[in-house]
């Protein structure tokens, strides 16, 4: 074999290896942008391109993957277009809000923001979500989302760097790399902390319009800023690089769109805005982040009212979601004690309800007006939690008036387009980015059929959500016991096997079978005031996890241990210590 017929081979076997095609068959594909479903279609995609769509008949090559997509729907890759990798979801991430550092030091918070940033990116591909866009990031995260570029279990990340802002909590500063806020005093500040973002290829800018911090009404706050946002902006645009603003006035979203901002994050929720301003927000072509669930997960945890649906208590990363019904049992009760009056009084009760109130018709009027919206959660902010928190997002703009295929085309169009990336993701099209998702059931009839995912494709591979996460045995300890603090009978006996054996220690049998564990559980959910598991320890051996446990049931409190013994991924046996 001569040299040069050597290589030619050598380059036609690399080729068939490299080239990989999928075939997706007789699928309902939707067409986001024309709002309508197309049935019998059969999607090619090649690489991590899609390359033909056709209704027609097409041969599929020996060596292709075949996917039979009947009575499935092709729906675009979601994006949420509004989270923060530096905050966990949990009751520890805001010490700005709650300052719990004596429980739980903010370094050690830090530390497991980014331990559990691969956890986070699996949750949100296993929710469908294959962009996600940090808006108000650190420069370590900056660095640290190179790790997961080509990884297909990761979502596509978008980030900024920190959050420019005239306004930083003590508590934020002098964190170095991990600090999410640059405190910005003077024109020339805005436009050096822009210039010292561009090394680190921030995807854009985000500005944190704070006002009345500084002793004068809200309108004059925002004036007295006003020249550094604008000059932030002028430097950023002149970078090529679009602008976030945070902004919940009204005059606040106004000035900062005037002044070139791209777009805006939160809903107005200080008054009812008025035509003008919804003509200033199109004509500028000023996309919308309306983060709707974002402040009830606050008033939530701090007023100890949290629900949880099994949805969340299944997908939610379990410590961060067992974290918020620590104020039950924290040491400082007097804290606890002052969040939980405020949080439930009635003068903060309406003040809720009226910003809800609100930020709901705003955002009703700007959707009808033809605004681009974006959906976004805010997902790290205490009580919302990453990737499982999405599809209260989706259902809180349902309520607010948006019909289903605008909801569609929020969470994937839109989303695409806050970067200028429509015609590289966001559709179901020819030459577009292979991040899709193929659902067992049509979102356009039930909002809550996007959950219902069958398989994605991101970056062009085929991933069973099934598989994305790695559920230890201590993963399902840490559920039951999660869903039995909200008292949730189904999510409580999810983690289960059917004929799960519960034991008093060492050997005698109190029972078997999972519904006789229904019937006794859901009468102490029902009839039990004040239960609540408190976690003082835990043994992981092997496939046993061993809990010890200090549990109220109404003003009784009972110490005691329970070892839960795995088999198969499910509990198989639980012995009680008392």
């Amino acid at each position: 074999m001569t040299k040069k017929l050597f290589f030619t081979v050598l380059f036609l076997i690399s080729s068939f290896f490299l080239f990989s095609q999928t075939y997706i068959t007789n699928v309902t594909v939707a067409d986001v942008e024309k709002q309508k479903l197309v049935p019998n279609q059969t999607v090619v995609i090649t690489n991590d391109l899609i390359t033909k769509i056709q209704s027609s008949k097409i041969k599929i090559p020996a060596n292709a993957a075949v996917i039979d997509g009947t009575g499935k729907y092709l729906f675009p890759g979601l994006t949420d277009a509004h989270i923060h990798f530096f905050q966990n979801g949990g009751l520890y991430t805001r010490p700005d809000a709650i300052d719990l550092r004596s429980e739980f030091s903010y370094a050690k918070e830090i530390e497991v923001s980014h331990q559990t940033m691969e956890d986070k990116l699996r949750r949100y591909l296993q929710n469908g979500i294959t962009n996600v866009i940090d808006v108000g990031s650190t420069y370590s995260f900056l660095k640290q989302r190179e790790l997961f570029k080509n990884a297909s279990y990761a979502p596509s990340i978008y980030m900024t760097g920190p959050l420019l802002t005239t306004y930083e909590s003590p508590v934020y500063q002098n964190l170095k790399d991990d600090e999410p806020f640059s405190l910005v005093k003077t024109i020339d500040e805005g436009i050096k902390m822009v210039q010292q973002q561009l090394p680190h290829h921030p995807d854009f800018i985000k500005i944190w319009y704070i006002t009345n911090r500084d002793t004068v009404s809200i309108e004059a706050s925002a004036r007295k800023n006003l020249p550094i946002i604008k000059a932030i902006i002028e430097e950023a645009h002149k970078n090529n690089l679009k602008v976030a603003v945070h902004a919940t006035q009204r005059i606040t979203a106004q000035l900062a769109v005037e002044n070139g901002c791209d777009f805006l994050v939160h809903s107005v929720d200080d008054e009812i805005i008025k035509d003008d301003f919804v003509q200033l927000l199109k004509k500028n072509k000023t996309i919308l982040c309306p983060t709707l669930i974002v402040h009830d997960g606050y008033a939530q945890t701090f007023g100890q009212k949290s629900e949880m649906s099994n949805y969340e208590l299944r997908n939610a990363n379990p410590y961060q979601l067992s974290s918020l019904l620590d104020l039950k049992h924290l040491s400082d009760t007097s804290l606890v004690r002052k969040y939980k009056n405020r949080s439930n009084s009635e003068e903060q009760v309406a003040k809720l309800h009226k910003a809800d109130s609100i930020s709901s018709k705003n955002f009703k009027k700007l959707s009808d007006a033809g605004v681009l919206i974006a959906t976004g959660t805010d997902a790290g902010n205490i009580g919302t939690l990453h990737a499982s928190s999405y599809l209260n997002e989706l259902i809180a703009m349902k309520q607010s008036g948006m019909n289903n295929w605008k909801i569609i085309q929020a969470s994937t169009l839109n989303g695409a387009r806050i970067l200028n990336k429509e015609s590289v993701f966001g559709t179901v099209a020819v030459g577009k980015k292979a991040n899709l998702i193929l659902l067992n059931a049509n979102p356009i009839d039930t909002l809550e059929n996007i959950t219902k995912i069958y398989r994605v494709i991101n970056k062009g591979v085929v991933v069973n959500p099934d598989t994305l996460i790695a559920e230890p045995p201590i993963a399902l300890a840490q559920r039951q016991l999660n869903a039995y603090n909200f008292r949730n009978i189904d999510a409580f006996l999810e983690p289960y096997d059917d004929d799960v054996e519960i034991y008093n220690f060492p050997d005698k049998l109190l029972y078997k079978g999972k519904e006789e564990m229904r019937k006794k559980y859901s009468k102490m959910f029902e009839n039990t005031p004040n239960l609540h598991c408190e976690l003082l320890g835990r043994i992981v051996q092997g496939n046993v996890v061993i809990d010890k446990e200090r549990v109220q049931f109404a003003d009784k409190i009972v110490e005691a241990v329970a070892m839960y013994h795995i088999e198969n991924n499910k509990i198989k046996k639980v012995y009680f210590v008392r």
